[in-house]
């Protein structure tokens, strides 16, 4: 295996663009930026901010009809400076706090929330 990260993109499927768009720019204090639409089954797609030469995975929101939304087997962690703040800010932003800030040793702490459609992605911090 390569010196890469193993995880090279991921896509959060949502019934509601808009709102999920206006959720994320609020918790992680970012902005969204609008795909072109890449084949027929997407219909529409906003990335989070990426950096073709950086490390870590890029990913989008996604909308497309018939996609699972809701709570599965994946989780996508967030890098944050304190994984507190922003799961507060997702419990601002209408969003649920699934599990508060812990410590996970050397690795630091993560804390998981769930998003307006019942997704539920991991914020990870150092501190």
């Amino acid at each position: 295996m390569s010196a890469k990260n193993p995880v090279g993109w991921f896509e959060l499927y949502v019934r509601d663009i808009e709102r999920a768009k206006s959720f994320y720019e609020t918790v992680l204090g970012v902005k969204l930026t609008k795909l072109k639409q890449s084949g027929d089954s997407l219909d529409t797609m906003w990335a989070f901010p990426m950096q073709p030469e950086g490390g870590g995975a890029a990913g989008a929101l996604a909308k497309m009809e018939g996609a699972p939304v809701g709570p599965g087997g994946t989780i996508v962690y967030f890098v944050c400076d304190d994984c507190a703040e922003q799961a507060k800010r997702a419990k601002q932003a209408g969003g649920q706090i699934v599990k508060d800030k812990f410590s996970i040793g050397d690795y630091g702490n993560i804390a998981l929330v769930a998003d307006l459609d019942g997704n539920i992605v991991g914020l990870h911090s150092r501190t």
